[in-house]
């Protein structure tokens, strides 16, 4: 009679979870967590809940709806009532620090989405945009991007120089037409013949120019960025490895006259 009595004003996990609104595993996560105390089981191996739980678990269900974090309910619980005001406006400030990071973040994939911006300056960006609106393919512009990163990493008080120097030479309908043959050149065999004529046309090119030296021989990072940056250059696509080859075995170009 007395267990039957003390079941009636007890209430199962099941009930429990249905009368707060919650469900069953929210309240055995409550109690992996600590925030809610685990009761011990009746002679039916169940566990009972009294009318303390249910108190429990309303504060703890409005807490989390109220997006305060389980730790932060855990100390909540604790606090004595004439203090929970001021532990209310200190979790407050810590979600609002929270929110100006994920608010900072999204800024920073904002700016992803911006392409080219995030790395390189204005004056470069201009530059790969004109390349995109003159035809060039996107893997020639990839490549031709990771040199100018490559380069502002290393060097970037040279960065103004060369990009008005390469803004100088798209001026040329020349040098357009040298660039878009060698991305043209980009899925060419390293042995293709076709490689000599366009070696003959870089260099008839480069001898006509008179373009001040960006960097001198005693600059020895600017120097060092420089053949990096035409290295990654040749280095990424085969054909332009050997074409690279070719044109320094035919005359040794001026820094400023990369290709492709």
């Amino acid at each position: 009679m007395k267990e039957r009595s003390r079941r009636t004003s007890s209430l199962t996990i099941g009930q429990l979870a249905a009368h707060v609104g919650v469900t069953v595993r929210a309240i055995r996560h409550y109690h992996a967590r600590g925030l809610l105390p685990e009761p011990t089981r009746d002679a039916s191996g169940y566990r009972r809940y009294g009318a303390q739980a249910v108190v429990d678990l309303v504060r703890i269900r409005t807490l989390a709806e109220a997006g305060v974090p389980l730790a932060g309910i855990s100390a909540l619980l604790a606090v004595p009532p004439g203090d929970f005001a001021d532990a209310l406006h200190g979790i407050d400030r810590a979600l609002g620090n929270q929110i100006r990071e994920l608010q900072r973040r999204r800024r920073r994939l904002a700016q992803l989405t911006g392409g080219d911006h995030l790395f390189l300056s204005q004056e470069v960006v201009i530059i790969l945009d004109e390349l995109r609106a003159l035809g060039v393919s996107e893997r020639t512009i990839a490549v031709e991007r990771d040199g100018w990163i490559l380069v502002t990493a290393l060097s970037p008080e040279l960065i103004p120089g060369l990009a008005a120097e390469k803004a100088r030479q798209l001026a040329d309908p020349e040098f357009r037409q040298l660039y878009l043959a060698c991305d043209r050149a980009y899925d060419w065999d390293p042995d293709d013949p076709r490689l000599d004529d366009l070696v003959a046309l870089m260099g008839e090119w480069a001898r006509r120019q008179r373009a001040p030296e960006t960097t001198g021989d005693g600059d020895d990072a600017g120097y060092l960025s420089m053949q990096l940056m035409t290295a990654h250059v040749a280095a990424a696509v085969p054909a332009w490895q050997r074409l690279r080859d070719k044109t320094l075995a035919h005359d040794r170009p001026s820094p400023t006259n990369r290709m492709p």
